[in-house]
């Protein structure tokens, strides 16, 4: 599956959201400049593993290549606070889109034309989704899919930069298997003894990914770190 969506990358060589770029309203700007004085402002390093609040997200896309003309298909968050998941703070949305899917990125996501024709506009996709996670931190199973997408999208819609800290949950895996290959979120879940449920749904895999990243917080605190600056700092001595 995952080489037959690598041969289907690229094959669209302009952006999805060609047709909406300059039409960010005044609002819309004006909540991206507040936004990103908040980031700068932000640093969540040295908030108590008991404490840090982070947005764990997952998006559906078409393939791998934004650059190339993939694109989102749905995003999927759960914001956390330490290592539990809070199940009434979620967010989940199709993106609005005209292009036929590929029939089998259909059957993967379950999702189908239609309801991509009735999503709403991805420009309001993204500035909701931006008001649900604020100035958190970030957290992403294999996140430079999702950091590439964001940025990808963010540009072309709002002609502005995705500024947001993702973390990888592979950040902290490395606690426990420092030499550890790129894991699956199938194979990361099965190790942890998490449930699969809802794959390739955007906001199951985002569940699932809040209770990897939850079980290696906890992890993390019975090693004896405080923050994630101290992580940082450990893991950096292991390279």
């Amino acid at each position: 599956m995952i080489q037959y969506i690598r041969q289907m990358s690229g094959k669209i060589g302009s952006s999805i959201y060609a047709g909406v770029q300059g039409q960010t309203n005044p609002q819309h700007i004006s909540f991206l400049r507040q936004l990103q004085n908040e980031l700068k402002a932000a640093n969540g390093l040295e908030s108590p593993l008991d404490e840090l609040e982070v947005v764990v997200f997952d998006l559906e896309t078409t393939g791998f290549f934004p650059d190339k003309g993939d694109y989102v298909i749905s995003i999927g968050a759960v914001k956390m606070v330490g290592d539990k998941p809070i199940a009434d703070d979620t967010f989940y949305s199709l993106l609005k889109s005209e292009k036929p899917l590929d029939e089998r990125i259909s059957s993967l996501t379950n999702i189908g034309d239609e309801d991509l024709r009735s999503a709403p506009d991805a420009s309001d996709v993204l500035i909701q989704f931006l008001n649900f996670i604020k100035s958190s931190i970030l957290v992403a199973h294999h996140a430079k899919h999702e950091q590439s997408f964001m940025q990808k999208m963010t540009w072309d819609l709002m002609r502005s930069r995705f500024e947001h800290r993702i973390i990888d949950t592979s950040f902290l895996i490395r606690l426990e298997h420092p030499q550890a290959s790129s894991l699956t979120l199938d194979q990361a879940c099965l190790q942890c003894d998490i449930e699969i449920k809802d794959r390739h749904h955007a906001l199951g895999d985002a569940k699932m990914t809040a209770q990897l990243w939850g079980y290696y917080i906890n992890k993390a605190k019975h090693m004896g770190f405080r923050n994630l600056g101290e992580i940082y700092e450990y893991l950096a001595k292991l390279r």
